[in-house]
């Protein structure tokens, strides 16, 4: 499949958001493949999503308007649309930025939490 692509895609393991119904209807990807005209997306179901949405990237801070071009049970390919908007910059204030850095420690902490929670539950039922 890679002959098709005008551009290599870079593996990446990032938190995605895909938003359609003019945004009143979202779920959470992650997106596994970037380049500058699409990327791969895995999440858990696809049969529900529309041919064109909006793919939110956090990390990237970047929203692309996507066109669905192949579906799987577990993942999709979209293409980029050329024009993409860049979320605001954040703020250079320092304060910001150390509220920044402690909001993420918070949510990384929370994540950690969850995975120990996780991994006791299946060692649990683990006879």
């Amino acid at each position: 499949m890679s002959e098709l692509r005008r551009e290599t895609r870079l593996r990446t393991f990032l938190k995605g958001r895909i938003l359609f119904n003019n945004g009143n209807s979202s779920m959470d990807c992650l997106v596994r493949d970037l380049s500058g005209s699409g990327a791969r997306l895995m999440l858990s179901q696809t049969a529900t999503l529309p041919e064109g949405f909006d793919l939110y990237i956090p990390a990237k801070e970047r929203t692309h308007k996507a066109t669905l071009r192949w579906r799987r049970e577990d993942s999709i390919g979209v293409t980029f649309a050329e024009e993409t908007a860049r979320a605001p910059a954040p703020e250079a204030d320092p304060a910001a930025l150390l509220a920044r850095i402690q909001d993420l420690e918070a949510e990384n902490a929370s994540l950690r939490r969850q995975l120990r929670e996780a991994e006791a539950m299946l060692l649990e039922r683990t006879p």
